[in-house]
Formats: structure tokens, sequence, C-alpha cells
């Protein structure tokens, strides 16, 4: 039986989870009116009278009609309905054997409401646990009629309240002694249960057991599997159920379904579904179009979900806050913030207020464009009009201000938190942890961590992934270790991932040995590691040119049955590379292929830089027209590289057709690029070629750095082109860009040499213009090579204009 097989099963299910007893949200009642409703809304008790469940009505009958030992009934009785207050027979001995006597009195008579009553108010006032209460059913009730009913109707409450431990173990004591339970009881556990796998091996023990579906049942797992993302096994059992015309389908399975596929983003399919339901004759609802909205919101068409807010209004659905906030996180999420403001005034006008939601989700738009300031003020905009903030609000501004650094505003807030007695949750504290890590505040991230964890709320591998990385990042490889030991110590289980973070750190310091270490103790700890620790192994022995210990860990990596993906071979081939072995690199490039692992742009960009680096440029050229039959479209960086690489032999040609190549398959050259170009035609003597060049590019808008500027002018300088490098230098002075000493001192410097002195004294002027003080070394320079034309008068004018402009004569000269 499932109840024998899955108590000891429900570890899957994750323990923070089963451990509160929180009230099922939307369980209304079944029999006398009751209805169970999903809390999202998808079930509609009043669009939907079909899902009103008879609490017992299915199994009543039966139970009622049980023949029962007369002898025991004789001896123990019915109570009759004025004896039911007091329970004298065991309210001294025992007062929970007189609330059960009163149960099988009320289930006697069909009295199932107050029947669960009692033994909801059990639970919560003695907090009986089910292994006592099943005891004493079966020590003292094991012959009345109607025991089944009351041990149905302990189940039922058990998992109506979510205490699904329980609720199974009773059900597991049922089985024993060979009573069915309901399908109310069924249902209410398969509501419970929707977000785990266990729920599908109840339905296939609910058919196995022969006990009558409710229709109700169906429902509540296509919504549990849209809500675990399993899409696909929920429309194809939709599909198999309403082909098989095993039950009536109303508005609620495909409220659920369109739910579901709209979080996904397959809004198409929710259109169809919406489609099929006007087939059976169902107009859509609230639910529906709210479903809708959010689908599209997500991905990214907000016009059509306000669209699709006309149509909602025209058959008499009025929009509420729920809409408007999706509808404004819709703007938020494509950055609009302006279209936010049109939407909050058409709410205020609509007779809306904005919600907490709404300024959270304003809040959270304002931080993410990096108006972190206009947040704080929304903030205090908020409080001002008795907003009382949450969690999620604080975590958002703690969160903004960490990126932006402001540590003492983020400290603010924790304190005004303190203030209000406002908890901190696991999110929260992952946020500020990793908020702290970033700005380098270790020690803080870990007494934060601490805090945590004495509360009882346990850091997760994302919280320990975000202090280990920081550590790392730091150069913390000792304090990274002992986080690590302290964690295993505690008996928390430490992920693999936590562990390669570690190896990591270590590998890119070139530090193999500590590496190893930690890799030979998750062998000894029987830990499997995964392709991503071997990744960093070989990384970091490639880095000290390990390269034969760096290929014995490939090799190991088939030892432990894992399979090398194609960033394992790329480092490795970027190892060979460095060492310029060839032979190597097509060994490796080999294997790859006759493993079936492509090698992607990026290995193909490795080999390209090494061939290049050894002047091999056209090879390089080769593996490029390679990529191009394979697929693979290269990238900047890639044609960068080979620029360079024809750059360096000189072969101008070469470097402009790649050039040329690059705009034919739509890639932008980069500022790098046109660098090289430019540089590529100085060095080749072509200044007049580069500065036409450089002059083209500025008409066409393209924006290049500094140096495209200074390559020409230097080599104009050194070319005798004095007159065209001041106004080329005007240019680029006209175009925003900073010069510094460096940029004029190299101009200078040129001039003097060839003899240009009148020409480097305007240069020198127009530092002093703008605000740059020259430097002794500068100085020199320009006295010395107006000495060396004997022109004593213009050297004292020269010193007279340094001392003039506040510095100090340099007197070298007698």
């Amino acid at each position: 039986m499932l109840f024998r097989r899955k108590i000891r099963s429900l570890r899957r299910i994750p323990r923070p989870w089963l451990a509160g007893k929180h009230p099922l949200s939307s369980v209304a009642a079944a029999d006398e009116a009751e209805e169970l409703v999903l809390d999202s809304g998808v079930l509609d008790p009043k669009s939907c009278s079909r899902e009103i469940l008879g609490l017992s009505n299915l199994d009543l009958g039966r139970y009622l009609s049980c023949r029962s030992n007369s002898s025991v009934v004789a001896e123990k009785g019915v109570l009759k309905q004025k004896e039911m207050v007091s329970c004298p027979r065991w309210s001294e001995q025992d007062p929970r054997l007189a609330r059960l006597e009163a149960c099988h009195a009320l289930a006697k008579e069909g009295r199932l409401k107050q029947m669960r009553k009692i033994l909801r108010q059990m639970l919560d006032d003695e907090g009986t646990s089910s292994s006592l209460l099943c005891e004493l059913l079966c020590t003292n009730f094991k012959y009345w009629d109607s025991n089944s009913i009351v041990w149905d109707m302990l189940a039922n409450v058990y998992a109506r309240l979510e205490m699904i431990h329980d609720a199974l173990f009773v059900l597991s004591k049922m089985a024993n002694l060979d009573m069915q339970a309901s399908i109310s009881t069924y249902d209410s556990l398969l509501f419970s249960l929707r977000h785990t796998d266990i729920a599908w091996d109840l339905y296939e023990e609910i058919k196995s057991s022969g006990v009558s579906y409710s229709e109700y049942t169906f429902n509540i797992l296509i919504d549990g599997l849209c809500k675990q993302g399993r899409l696909q096994h929920a429309i194809s059992f939709f599909q198999m159920k309403r082909g098989n015309k095993e039950f009536n389908p109303c508005m609620v399975p495909f409220n659920s379904l369109m739910s579901g596929v709209c979080n996904a983003g397959f809004v198409e399919i929710a259109r169809s579904l919406l489609s099929l339901s006007f087939k059976y004759g169902f107009l859509p609802n609230k639910y529906s179009y709210t479903a809708l909205i959010h689908g599209l919101c997500l991905a990214g068409d907000v016009d059509k979900a306000l669209e699709l807010t006309e149509y909602m209004q025209t058959d008499g659905i009025e929009l509420d806050v729920v809409i408007y906030n999706i509808l404004i996180n819709g703007y938020r999420l494509l950055g609009l913030m302006s279209e936010i403001w049109k939407l909050i005034k058409m709410m205020i006008q609509h007779g809306l207020q904005p919600d907490l939601v709404t300024y959270t989700i304003l809040i959270t738009g304002l931080c993410e464009g990096g108006n972190v300031d206009e947040g704080l003020k929304m903030r205090k905009e908020m409080l001002s009009k008795g907003f009382k903030l949450n969690i999620v609000t604080y975590s958002v501004l703690v969160n903004a201000l960490c990126r932006k650094g402001y540590i003492n505003e983020v400290e603010g807030l924790l304190e005004e938190m303190k203030e209000i007695g406002l908890d901190m949750d696991l999110v929260a504290y992952s946020i500020l942890i990793n908020g702290y890590c970033r700005l380098g505040e270790i020690e803080k991230a870990l007494q934060v961590c601490q805090t945590m964890c004495s509360k009882r709320i346990m850091a997760n591998s994302f919280t320990h992934g975000g202090i280990l990385s920081s550590l790392c990042k730091n150069g913390l490889l000792p304090e990274a270790n002992w986080y690590l030991e302290n964690l295993a110590a505690t008996g928390q289980t430490l992920h693999i991932i936590l562990y390669n973070i570690v190896i990591d750190g270590y590998a890119k310091i070139g530090d193999v040995e500590g590496a190893v270490t930690l890799y030979e103790q998750i062998i000894r700890s029987n830990i499997t590691p995964s392709v991503v620790t071997y990744n960093s192994l070989i990384y970091g022995f490639c880095k000290i040119g390990e390269l034969k210990m760096a290929k014995s860990f490939l090799r190991k990596i088939e030892l432990h049955e894992l399979v090398p993906t194609v960033v394992t071979y790329t480092i490795l081939i970027n190892g060979f590379c460095g060492a310029g072995d060839t032979d190597s690199i097509r060994e490796l490039l080999d294997e790859m292929i006759e493993k079936s692992i492509m090698p992607n742009r990026i290995t193909y960009s490795v080999i390209i830089k090494a061939l290049c680096k050894q002047g091999r440029a056209q090879e390089a050229l080769d593996i490029l027209k390679n990529m191009e039959i394979m697929g693979i479209g290269a990238d900047e960086i890639t044609y960068n590289t080979l620029i360079q690489g024809f750059h360096e032999l000189r072969n101008l040609n070469m470097a402009f057709y790649l050039h040329d190549k690059m705009l034919q398959h739509s890639l932008m050259p980069t500022p790098i690029t046109y660098n090289l170009l430019i540089n590529a035609l100085c060095l080749n003597r072509e200044v007049d070629r580069a500065e036409r060049f450089l002059l083209s590019l500025l008409e066409r808008g393209v924006r290049l750095r500094k140096f495209a500027y200074t390559t020409i002018i230097k080599a104009q300088c050194a070319r005798a082109m004095p007159d065209r490098a001041i106004i080329l230098f005007d240019k680029m002075l006209e175009s925003g860009y900073e010069v510094s000493i460096k940029d004029f001192s190299a101009i200078i410097n040129r001039l003097c040499k060839r003899h240009y002195v009148n020409e480097a004294k305007i240069f020198f002027k127009l530092m002093l213009n703008i605000g740059i003080l020259p430097d002794q070394e500068l100085c020199l320079v320009i006295c010395s090579a107006i000495h060396k034309q004997n022109d004593h008068k213009s050297l004292a004018a020269f010193q007279a204009m340094v001392v003039k402009s506040c510095l100090i004569a340099l007197g070298i000269y007698e």
C-alpha cells in the first residue's frame, strides 16, 4: 500500500515545508455546503458547483450500514445528543477518550462537521501526535460502528492542517485495519501534496483502491503538476481524461493550465486553451484574464495586456489593484518607468489606491534603473502614508544599496528593520550576506551568517557559495578552506559546488597543491567530483605549465564515469597553445571530434590566437574558414586577433580584408579593431591613409578611442607634418577626450627631435592653457632643442614663460 511505503519516502519533501502547521489556505467545508478550493483562486466555488465535495457522502451509507457486534454495542452503547457535552464515561480518566467518544456519537448521527471541529480542537489544544491518537482508537473503539468514519475524519483533519506525516501515518494504520479512506480525505491529502511527486503516487493509490473520484481530484492533480512546472504532464493528463470522458471539465482546470503555461512564457498555448474553453461553453472569469495578462507582461507584450483589460471590462469584470500591479510590473520589466506613472494615475482615477505591492514594484524599478536615492525617497513616502514595509521591500533596497556600495545606508535600514521588529528571512539574509561579500566586508558577512544560524534559519548553498566566492576573490584561501571545514564539522551536507569554488580559487592563483589537497579530501569523503572540479584542476596545472599533469586529470574524468566537456578540452588546448605544442593541439582536437564533443567558437579562437602569436596568421585564417564551413560564427575578438596577426606581419591588405569580412557578417568592428588598423597604417608609413581612414570613421559617427588620434598625431610629428598634427590634436580636444602630460610629452619629444621647435612650443603653450603643468624632463627637452639652434633670445623668452606660469626655472644653462 502507498501509506506503508510513503512514510519513509517523505524525506523527499523539504523539511521546513512540513514542519509548520499552516492552515489550508483555501479549503472550505465539504459536507453541509463546504467546498475545497485552490488557494490561488483557480477553483471558484461559485462558478463551478460540480466541485462541491460531500465529505463522506460517497461512503457514509456503507459505514452506517455496517453491522457491529451486538454485545459490544450493548456494552459500550452510543451517546445520545444530550450526553455529548459531558461524556462522563472517560472525562475523569482521560479527556481525549471523552472527545473521541463524542466523535463516534457524532459520526453515528452523520454530524460530520461537528466531529471535524472536535478533532481539530483536540489537535489545537493538546497537540496530540498521530501515533498516540491511533493507539487510543485501536485500544478503545476498535469495534464501534462508526469507528472507520472517525479514523477517516482524523486523517482528513491532519491533511487539511498540512500535517502530512501524521495524515499518512493514520492512513497506514487504516490500511492495516482494512479500512478505506474516503475520496474527500484523499482529495485533502492530494491538495496538501500537490507540490510534490508523492501526489502522483497517491493518485495511483486512489485508482487501485476502487474509490470513486470526485471531479475535484483531477483538478487538484492538474493544478499541482502546473505548480511543479510539469506542464507537458499536466496538458497530457488533461487531454487523456478529456478524451476518456472521465470527467466533465469546468473552467478550473483551464485556468490552472493557462496560469502554468503563462508563467512559463507560453502565452500562445494559453490562448489556445482559452479557445478550447469556449467550445465547452465556458466564459473567461477574472482569474482567466489575470493569468493571460500576467503571461503577456512576462513576455514583454504589455500593450496586448492592456488591450485584454478592455475586453475584461467589456465582460463586466472590473480592474482591481492586482491587475494594475501586474501591468505596472510588466512596464518595470521593460524599464519603462514613465509608463508606470501613467498607469498609477489611471489607477487612482478609477478609485484605486496603490498598495504595498505597487510601491515595492516602483522601488524595484527605480533601484534597477540606478535611482537608489529615488527608491529611498519612495520608501519615505510609503512610511508617511502609513504603510508598513515588508521584508521584500527592504530586501530590494538592501540589494540596491549594496550594489552601489552604500554600506552606511544599508546598516541604517537594518537598524530600522530591527526597531520595527521585522524578522529577516532566508532570501533577505542571503542578499545581505552576498552584498557584504561584494563590498569586501567578509567579517560582516560571516557575522550575519552566524546570526542567521542562531535563529535556526539555515543558509543554503547560494549563501555559502557567495561567502566562499568572496573569500577566494580576495585571496583568502585558508579562510575559505576553514569555512568549508566548519560547515562539515557542524553536520551540514556540502554540495560539490562549494568545493568547486575553493578548488577554482586555488587553481586561479596557481596553488595546485592546495587544489589537489582539497580534491583528495573530496574523494576520501565519498563525494563525487563533477566535471567542473576537473576543469579547475586542469586549468591550475596549465597555468603553471605542468601540461602532463593537466592531461592526466583529463583521463581521471573518465575513471569517474564523467564526460569531459568542450570547456575541458578548450582549457587544455589553451595550455598547449601557450607552449606552442601544435601536435598535442591536433591530437586533442581529433579526440574531441572522436567523442562527438564539437569544438566551439572559444576553442577555435584559442587556437587562432596561438597560431597568430607564432606568426602563422595564414594557418589561423584557414581555421576561420573551417569555422564558417561548420557553421560556427567567429566574434569580434577572433577577428581582432587575426587582424593583429596580419598587422604584425605588416600585411595591410589582409588586415583590411578581415575588417571588410567583419562588416559582411554583420559584426561591428570594435575600437580595438580600428586602433589595430590605424596603427598598422602608421607603422607602414601610410600616415595620409590613416588620417583619411580616421576622418571617414568620424563622418560615419564611429566613436574612437584616444589611441587612434594620438597614434596618427605622433606619426605626423615623426613624418614632418606638424601643422596637420596640431589640427588633429584640436579635433581630439573638441571631441572631449582627456589628455595628459604623457600625450604632450610624446608629441613634443618627436617635434624637438626633428627640429620643429616652434611647433613644440605651440603644444607647450596649449598644455599650459588647459591647466597641465610640465615636468622637469619636458622643459629640459624644449630648452635643449632651443639651445641647439643658438637662439638665446628664444631660450630666455621660454624660461620667462615658465616662470610666468609659476614654474621653477630650470637654470641648467649658463
